[in-house]
């Protein structure tokens, strides 16, 4: 692409630099012959590699708003699902044919480019991905360069000799041994990958690294196929273990690498540790049915620089697809994942086919009734907030927040409460005695689904069950006593008042009166199903099936998929010219 950018008839400024999350967004005006460029003028914005001459991304347009573009790109994943590499980059206007402008910093901003800069720690803070801004000396403008340097942790005393005598850490031979065995690991996987490719194509494994059983979405969709009678031309595999913890012996792992390779056609329902080092082949489909709908916790490439979040490779990038309840809310779970939005496609949630049965739902309720008569003729309220904790050896529910007295009393003759806490808040409920004619603790219950069948009130505060519940049409409330501390500790991956289905309230007494007035702004429920549903029907196990093991994904969304990787590919074959490109 020839530059003229030395022409200057183009002038190209930017006019503030904002950050969410991993979403770099810039503000910039842009004239020709001195006369701003509307955004109906065909133009591009590329990151530039100055010292190869090749982009890594194109900036999209946001919008246009008093004279200035808003450009934006996800520097986690600029349309490669991979991060930016490192390098020292340069912000290029094109007209389609030449590089008409190079931008530059507006003297207003200039001052303060050290506060716009960003370090993302991962890997437990021991390496860092960084991005600066900063400009070239000696020139008479302000060229723009933003710099990205992914970097290790180092020494920063004077080296030494080891003694011959020194003893080398025990910790340090247990992660030599486990490098070692990982390297065995992926040997295995490319012996047993030529031995079963011939029978790849019609093998599917259910594997899950966070569960020693097959369940939700992923058992949704095994019955489903089974029911199909699918089993006559497909081969169905399952590994169902708790991969995390990294306790199995060695004949667990064998077995997990020839189930891997022999399999063409791979599902996961959560994070799978063992794909953040195992890269599977090119060949190999894999299909993300993440378990929770959709929330408003930060997880993932979402949180990224924050503890525990991935590294710039890892288990997500070797998604090909993941699932959604509907194409407006996919973005949500391709920032986590860090992979396109078009691959994450609205089949809907497998598990919600047997949980929106109606003829299923009378039995369950029935049965519920039964297991707890406290709620016959009451109205029931069910309390299900999410833990506090950093894992889930540290999680735990401040239960000294709730009044239970108060609660109690507000229940009066109309009201029961059920506590059904996050599976890793290990403590129980601390119901007395005499409150348990009104009160009491559904921990052990296994499906809190089916509790929503009875529930005429949810309590909750970031969790996903949101999403399940808000097909019942029932009032929620959202008890957010601490939504500065967690918006810090986690995240949020969209605005949460904003977003919430139901009102938002910080104080216990809130909640009470919220309880006492009925005051649950239950408009925003019907909203929130409108947005969160393309589908409520109970056949999303058979779109996965549909889509994704027989390769019938419909042909608009194919193409979506395609024209992005596409795009990507002819972007990089884009050559900048520049002879001041790689120059000091």
């Amino acid at each position: 692409m020839k530059y003229l950018a030395t022409d200057h008839k183009w002038k190209a400024e930017i006019q503030k630099i904002d950050w969410e999350r991993i979403h770099l967004h810039l503000y910039l005006t842009l004239e020709k012959e001195g006369k701003a460029v509307p955004v109906t003028e065909k133009v591009h914005f590329y990151l530039v590699d100055k010292m190869l001459g090749t982009a890594a991304a194109e900036l999209r347009v946001l919008a246009y708003e008093d004279g200035q573009y808003h450009l934006t790109t996800n520097i986690t994943n600029p349309g490669n699902c991979a991060c930016i590499p490192s390098g020292i980059y340069g912000l290029f206007v094109s007209d389609g044919e030449n590089t008409v402008a190079a931008a530059e910093y507006s003297y207003r901003i200039f001052e303060k480019l050290a506060d716009h800069s960003r370090n993302f720690p991962y890997s437990g803070g021991q390496k860092v991905y960084a991005v600066s801004f900063a400009t070239k000396e000696g020139e008479d403008n302000l060229p723009f360069e933003m710099t990205i340097l992914a970097a290790a942790k180092t020494n920063t005393d004077f080296p030494a000799l080891a003694h011959l005598h020194d003893r080398i850490h025990p910790v340090n031979n247990i992660r030599a041994t486990w490098l070692s065995s990982k390297n065995f690991l992926r040997r295995s996987y490319q012996f047993y990958y030529k031995k079963y490719k011939k029978n790849r194509a019609h093998t599917v494994l259910f594997l899950t690294e966070q569960n020693d059983k097959i369940a939700s979405n992923l058992k949704a969709v095994m019955e489903r196929m089974q029911q199909r009678d699918m089993e006559k031309a497909y081969t169905i595999l399952t590994s169902a273990r708790f991969g995390a913890r990294g306790n199995h012996g060695f004949k667990s792992w064998l077995v997990l690498m020839k189930k891997l390779a022999s399999s063409g056609t791979v599902f996961v329902d959560d994070h799978a540790p063992v794909l953040d080092w195992l890269k599977l082949s090119d060949d190999t489909k894999v299909v993300q049915l993440w378990h929770a709908g959709a929330g408003f916790k930060s997880s993932g490439y979402s949180r990224w620089g924050h503890p525990g979040c991935p590294a710039p490779q890892s288990a997500h990038r070797q998604y090909s697809y993941g699932i959604s309840g509907s194409k407006s809310i996919a973005h949500f779970f391709s920032e986590v994942w860090g992979i396109n939005e078009e691959q994450v496609l609205p089949t809907g949630m497998p598990r919600m086919d047997e949980y929106l049965d109606p003829e299923r739902r009378a039995g369950v309720e029935q049965k519920l009734y039964e297991k707890y008569p406290l709620c016959k003729g009451k109205k029931v309220i069910l309390f299900a907030p999410t833990y506090r904790g950093r894992n889930k050896l540290l999680a735990y529910y401040p239960y000294e927040l709730i009044d239970f007295d108060k609660l109690y009393e507000l229940c009066g003759e109309e009201y029961v409460v059920l506590f059904k806490m996050h599976p890793w808040v290990a403590s129980a409920v601390p119901i007395r005695e005499q409150h348990k004619d009104r009160f009491a603790d559904v921990n052990k219950f296994p499906n809190i689904n089916d509790l929503f069948y009875i529930t005429d009130l949810l309590i909750t505060d970031y969790s996903s069950n949101i999403f399940e519940y808000s097909l019942m049409k029932k009032p929620m409330l959202f008890f957010a006593f601490d939504k500065l501390q967690y918006a810090y500790s986690r995240g949020f991956h969209r605005p949460y008042e904003e977003s919430a289905p139901g009102k938002v309230v910080y104080t216990f007494e809130e909640l009470l009166n919220a309880i006492r007035e009925r005051d649950f702004e239950f408009e925003k429920v019907e909203e929130y199903v409108d947005f969160s549903f393309d589908h409520i029907d109970s056949q999303a196990s058979d779109r996965v099936i549909d889509w994704f093991v027989l390769g019938q994904i419909p042909a608009e969304m194919q193409a979506d998929i395609d024209k992005i990787k596409n795009d990507y590919r002819e972007m990089q074959k884009i050559v900048f010219e520049n002879p001041e490109l790689g120059m000091e």
